[in-house]
This record gives structure tokens, sequence and C-alpha cells, in this order.
């Protein structure tokens, strides 16, 4: 690929918005992560109190906030791989089809 077909790509409107979404979610569920993460460590350090509050039998508040955070971990995950299947997938062989390639796995054995 030449400068000028290199130049042309970057400003293509397919390519612009696929940076776009895929900043966007790179973003995004990384920082919802670890809001979870630290608001419970947070909660943990400041917040005993509320965590000590017992919500069945002898468990208390913590045990299901901390397997909330694992949990939601597990779904932005989810998120992610459908959102990659769905719409990043297509938008990548998009932009290949009008770049003129089709990246595979046997060009990324080659590296």
């Amino acid at each position: 690929m030449n400068d000028k077909q290199r130049d042309a790509l970057l400003q293509d409107a397919d390519f612009v918005a696929l940076a776009r979404q895929k900043g966007m979610v790179s973003l995004a569920l990384p920082l919802l992560a670890l809001a979870a993460y630290f608001g419970f460590m947070a909660l943990l350090a400041f917040g005993r109190d509320v965590l000590a509050r017992r919500v069945a039998g002898d468990i208390n508040l913590g045990i299901p906030l901390g397997i909330g955070v694992i949990v939601l971990c597990w779904i932005l995950t989810g998120v992610y791989v459908l959102w990659a299947n769905s719409k990043y997938d297509a938008m990548v062989a998009r932009v290949q089809a009008k770049a003129g390639t089709q990246a595979g796995p046997q060009d990324e054995q080659k590296n």
C-alpha cells in the first residue's frame, strides 16, 4: 500500500467510524469494570459497616456485591464478544474490501 492509498484509507468514512467505535468500546467497557472494582474496594476500605449488614442468615452484603463485581466482568466480556461478532468484524471486512486486503490467519502466521 502506497502513501496515497494509506491516506485515502485513513480518511475513509467507514475506517473513521471503525476507529471511533473501537475506541469507545475499548474505553467504556474497561472503565465500567474498573469503576465497579474500585468502587467495591473503596466500600471495603471506607464503608465496612455497609458491607457488614446481613442479607440472609450469616451472609453479609459484601459477599453478593463481590460476586456481583465478578459477574459484571463476565457480562462486560459477553457484551464485547457480541459487539465484536456482530458489528466490529463486519466493519473490518468492509474496510479491508475497500483497501483491497483480506487479512486472515495465514497473514498473521507470517509475522
